[in-house]
């Protein structure tokens, strides 16, 4: 089938928190990455054939689509429902791939080592979760609900936040003089809630209100 009027305008939008572009699917285990990291949040497409210019080079071959599947189904963790469509322009062959929003998060994606590991998505990337990020999503796909201690160190940090554009993990350390595990505690209840909000848009994430 021809290209829909819709995929002209994913492509003129740009890759985005939900859009990727792949020109081919050349590792099982990348591809999964990307899977995991529109799973863990709002759901994304894949359009495979697409250079990061936007410009069409069509897929391969139907190799691709196998390998879609097989990212799917054998390197995530739990196995993604994906749906693929497939689109026709200019004697090239387009794959549109949706990914949903995931029920059971977090989703995780097996290297080529064999080990899994949390992707989350950030703007056009898909970077590696904290370990805090992996809770707030396990707590977030829970049904049992959040219980917050409300004690003199939880108020120390949203003071300090009040009047500060925002705190690390090694300083909230420093600043109530606790381990690290506590302070991770502190922060995925309070981000969980939404009081706090996480960042991972530098190399160290950080935290504000």
């Amino acid at each position: 089938m021809s290209v829909p009027k819709y995929i002209f305008q994913l492509i003129l939008g740009g890759e985005s928190e939900i859009l990727d572009f792949k020109k081919t699917i050349t590792s099982v285990s990348k591809i999964a990455k990307t899977m995991v990291s529109f799973a863990n949040h709002k759901g994304g497409k894949l359009l495979v054939g697409v250079n990061d210019n936007g410009s069409i080079s069509g897929i391969r071959s139907d190799e691709e689509k196998y390998m879609l599947d097989m990212a799917a189904g054998f390197f995530c963790k739990p196995a993604i429902d994906i749906t693929i469509e497939e689109w026709e322009f200019e004697g090239k062959t387009i794959l549109e791939v949706a990914i949903p929003k995931g029920e059971h998060r977090p989703y995780a994606a097996k290297d080529e080592d064999g080990k899994w590991w949390v992707y989350i998505r950030v703007k056009d990337e898909s970077l590696l979760a904290s370990k805090v990020m992996v809770e707030v999503l396990r707590k977030q796909n829970s049904n049992d609900g959040v219980k917050i201690n409300y004690s003199s160190k939880e108020k120390a940090l949203l003071d300090f936040l009040t009047s500060h554009d925002r705190i690390t993990i090694k300083e909230l350390c420093q600043m109530l003089n606790i381990a690290r595990w506590r302070a991770q505690r502190m922060l995925v209840n309070l981000v969980s809630i939404g009081v706090i909000r996480v960042h991972n848009t530098e190399k160290i994430e950080f935290y504000t209100l």
